[in-house]
């Protein structure tokens, strides 16, 4: 079995609802067996526009890989009307694969991980939620990747996913 990290976020649509549609999805995924999932976050859009996301880290426990993992996100994202037209659009609902047990893994649709989670607040706080000993292969430990991202505002909700 492997815990993985995933990442939730949306700005379009009833992004709460989605987020705890999402959610639910995933801890019914065949191959999850456990599931939890973190506050809800607002934060401003980074390197784009739109209205503000609601973000959050679901925790799951697999017993598959994570390219299985990897396109039961996409079909999820798909159910919900998930688009793509350009980089960093607003979205009805985005899920990253953050973590893979301590797997690095570079492939061309695929990097774990996630190549800028240590650089966002928006990931790191509420994955501190769920494992605040967690390490990021190749970039450290959560409490040092959370110090260096301490200026960007993150405001938990009163949400939960769950």
């Amino acid at each position: 079995m492997v815990v993985a990290y995933v990442g939730l976020g949306a700005n379009l649509g009833d992004a709460l609802q989605t987020l705890r549609g999402a959610a639910r999805a995933l801890a019914g995924l065949p191959g999850v067996t456990a599931a939890a999932g973190s506050s809800v976050y607002r934060t401003a859009p980074v390197d784009a526009g739109g209205p503000d996301f609601l973000n959050a880290v679901v925790r799951l426990e697999c017993t598959h890989d994570a390219r299985t993992l990897f396109g039961q996100l996409r079909e999820i994202e798909q159910r919900y009307g998930r688009e793509r037209p350009y980089r960093n659009a607003p979205r009805t609902l985005d899920l990253d694969l953050l973590l893979w047990g301590d797997a690095v893994i570079a492939e061309p649709d695929l990097s774990v991980p996630h190549p800028r989670m240590h650089q966002r607040a928006f990931v790191l706080v509420p994955l501190s939620e769920l494992d605040a000993a967690v390490r990021i292969p190749g970039h450290g430990t959560l409490s040092s990747l959370l110090a260096a991202v301490a200026a960007q505002d993150v405001e938990r909700t009163a949400d939960s996913l769950y």
